[in-house]
C-alpha cells in the first residue's frame, strides 16, 4: 500500500530565500551567503555568528536575514534544535517573512511541535520573495501534512488550495488521494488518483493508489490492465510486479501470477512477503513440492510465527511426509493455541502417523476452544479411539459423524456403520 511518504518528505524540506542586500549589513552576510550557495555550510556558520554579535538586542534591518541564514546553516549541519532557535530569532525580528515562517513550521513539524501549525498557516497568508503561487501552494501542501492526522478536513482544504494555486501540479491531488483513502472515502480518492494520472500520466503513484482502491472494491478487473500497462513501462520495479501478481491471485489466476512474484523475487530476492505469496501460490497450484523450500525458509527466518509452521505443515502433508508435517503442526500449535483448525491438521498427520494419542489431543484441543466441530473432526477421533481400543468413546463419535455427516462422506459414513457393528454390544 502506498503512504504519503514521499510527498511529505519533499514537502518537509526547508528552503532558500532570494539573497536580498540590505543596507548596512555586515560584509560576513554576504560571504556566508557566497559559503551557502556552494554548499560549504561549516564556513558560512562563524560568518554569520560574527555579523550577528554585532547585533545583540536583534534591531538592524539584516538582522532577520542572518538569523535566518543561520537557521539554514544549521538545519543542513544536523542541528535541528539550534536551527529552530534561529529561525525563531529571524521571526522575531521581522514576522511577515513568507520563508523565515515556513521554514520555522517545517522544523517544528518534524519535531512533532504542536506549534507548528500557526507558522504554517502564517506562510499561508504571506508573499515569497520569488515564484509566489508556487510557493504559497508549498505553504498549503505542508499544511496539510501536518493536519492530516489531527484534522483531517482542514487538510483537505489545504491540499484543495495548494490544487489551485497550482492546477498543473499533480502533488496536491496526489495528497489528497492518499487521505481520502485512509479515511475510505473510495470515490472520492478515486476522482484525485485520475486527476493526478490526467496532469501526469505515467505517475506511479497514483496507478498504485487506483489498483489499491479496486482491490479494496474488489474492481480486480479494472486493476489488472493498469498495473500490466504499468509492469510493462516500468519492468524493473519490483511493487509493481508483486502488486500485479497480488491482483491475479485474487482473480484465481495463478499460473500468470507466479512469474510475476518471480521477476519481483529476482528483482528484490530478499523481499519476504513476496516469498510468502510464491509459496502461498505453489501451494494453490498444487506445487507443493516448490512451496516447500520457501517456506522451510521463512519458517527458519521467523521461528515464532505460527502460519508460517502451519503452512509448511500442509504443505508436507499434501505431499505425504506426515512425519515432519506432524511437527510443523505441532510447533504451530504451541506458538498459537487458539487457531481451531491447526488442531484438525495436526490430528491428520498424527494419525497418518499412527499417533493416535496426539491425534485425540489435537481434537480435543480444538473443541475445547468451543469451535464447532465438523464431521470430519468426530470420524478422526472416532478411529483414533477405534485403534487405541477405546470403543465407548469411539462409538459415541461414530454416532456423532454419523449424524452430522448426512451423505457427505459416503466412504467413512460406510466404514463408521460397520465399524459400529464390530464394537457396540449385541443386541439380543
Amino acid at each position: 500500500m502506498l503512504s504519503a511518504t514521499a510527498v511529505a518528505q519533499q514537502t518537509h524540506t526547508t528552503i532558500r530565500h532570494h539573497r536580498e542586500i540590505v543596507e548596512s549589513q555586515p560584509a560576513e552576510i554576504a560571504q556566508a551567503e557566497d559559503a551557502i550557495e556552494k554548499n560549504n555550510f561549516a564556513a558560512a556558520e562563524p560568518l554569520l555568528n560574527k555579523a550577528l554579535a554585532r547585533d545583540p538586542d536583534n534591531k538592524e534591518p539584516w538582522s532577520y536575514q542572518a538569523w535566518f541564514d543561520l537557521g539554514f546553516v544549521l538545519n543542513r549541519l544536523g542541528r535541528t534544535e539550534d536551527s529552530v532557535a534561529a529561525y525563531r530569532k529571524s521571526v522575531a525580528a521581522k514576522p511577515d517573512v513568507f520563508e523565515s515562517n515556513l521554514n520555522l513550521g517545517l522544523m517544528l513539524a518534524r519535531s512533532n511541535k504542536s506549534e507548528s501549525e500557526q507558522y504554517l498557516r502564517a506562510a499561508t497568508t504571506l508573499k515569497p520573495t520569488d515564484h509566489a503561487e508556487e510557493g504559497q501552494a508549498r505553504a498549503w501542501l505542508s499544511l496539510g501534512h501536518l493536519l492530516e492526522n489531527s484534522k483531517p478536513e482542514d487538510a483537505l482544504a489545504a491540499y484543495q488550495k495548494a490544487a489551485a494555486l497550482t492546477p498543473k501540479d499533480p502533488e496536491p491531488h496526489l495528497s489528497a488521494g492518499l487521505l481520502q483513502e485512509r479515511q475510505k472515502n473510495f470515490p472520492a480518492a478515486e476522482a484525485e488518483y485520475k486527476q493526478v494520472l490526467a496532469l501526469d500520466p505515467h505517475s506511479t503513484e497514483a496507478v498504485l493508489g487506483l489498483t489499491n482502491l479496486y482491490m479494496k472494491s474488489g474492481r480486480l478487473a479494472d486493476a489488472e490492465p493498469m498495473l500490466r500497462k504499468l509492469a510493462a513501462d516500468r519492468p524493473d520495479d519490483a511493487g509493481i510486479h508483486l502488486q500485479l501478481a497480488r491482483v491475479l491471485a485474487a482473480q484465481k489466476k495463478n499460473e500468470d501470477a507466479i512469474p510475476e512474484i518471480q521477476t519481483a523475487l529476482k528483482l528484490s530476492p530478499s523481499d519476504a512477503e513476496a516469498q510468502r505469496d510464491l509459496a502461498d501460490l505453489y501451494a494453490g497450484a498444487g506445487k507443493n513440492d516448490q512451496a516447500e523450500p520457501l517456506y522451510r525458509a521463512l519458517a527458519s527466518a521467523h521461528p515464532n510465527d505460527p502460519e508460517l509452521h502451519r503452512a509448511l505443515g500442509q504443505s508436507l502433508l499434501r505431499q505425504k511426509k506426515f512425519l515432519e508435517a506432524q511437527q510443523e503442526l505441532v510447533n504451530a500449535v504451541r506458538l498459537k493455541r487458539d487457531s481451531p483448525d491447526t488442531y484438525v491438521d495436526l490430528a491428520f498427520a498424527a494419525s497418518e502417523n499412527k499417533n493416535y494419542e496426539l491425534a485425540v489431543r489435537a481434537l480435543n484441543g480444538r473443541e475445547m476452544l468451543n469451535a464447532e466441530m465438523p464431521p470430519v473432526c468426530f470420524f478422526l477421533r472416532a478411529s483414533a479411539y477405534d485403534h487405541l481400543g477405546d470403543y465407548k468413546r469411539a462409538s459415541v463419535d461414530y454416532h456423532r459423524f454419523l449424524d452430522s455427516a448426512n451423505g457427505k462422506y459416503p466412504d467413512q459414513e460406510w466404514q463408521a456403520r460397520h465399524r459400529l457393528i464390530a464394537i457396540e454390544p449385541k443386541k439380543h
